[in-house]
């Protein structure tokens, strides 16, 4: 009798699951940053850069929680759809977005987090391939020469 044990498709399951509530983080980062990254200190637009470390920390955290490139991809693609749709001008004419400063540091600089993110998880993802250590392959006998014992 031919039986498996074992978890069956519920892995599959699980790690799609985690991926969509990536993918959401990533998607209220946007949706909460489009409406609160005005806030100032002084000339300071310290509530966009708050919202851009809080991205570059989401996706570094998510890219090292899922050891893989896509797990820091997710919730980037969450924050960019979200934000970027958020930016567009309506018919009626209004903006959530602006073209200020605060606006432009939010948009660029949560870009640029997301970049700077991947780019970390994709580097960390090939530091660890390289220092997985390697099979040794047995050696093998070449006709003619004796093997040591």
């Amino acid at each position: 009798m031919n039986v498996t044990t074992g978890r069956g498709g519920s892995g599959l399951l699980v790690t799609g699951g985690i991926y969509g509530v990536l993918f959401l983080l990533g998607a209220v980062e946007g949706i909460i940053g489009s409406f609160q990254y005005s806030r100032t200190a002084g000339p300071v637009p310290l509530a966009a850069l708050a919202f851009c470390a809080a991205l570059l920390v989401t996706c570094l955290l998510a890219g090292w929680g899922m050891s893989a490139v896509s797990g820091a991809l997710v919730p980037a693609m969450g924050w960019i759809i979200a934000s970027f749709v958020l930016s567009m001008p309506v018919s009626n004419g209004s903006v959530i977005i602006t073209a200020s400063a605060p606006g432009e540091w939010y948009l660029y600089g949560g870009t640029l987090s997301a970049v700077i993110a991947v780019a970390a998880a994709f580097g960390g993802s090939i530091r660890a391939t390289r220092s997985q250590p390697r099979r040794s392959q047995p050696r093998r006998s070449q006709p003619g020469r004796s093997q040591p014992k």
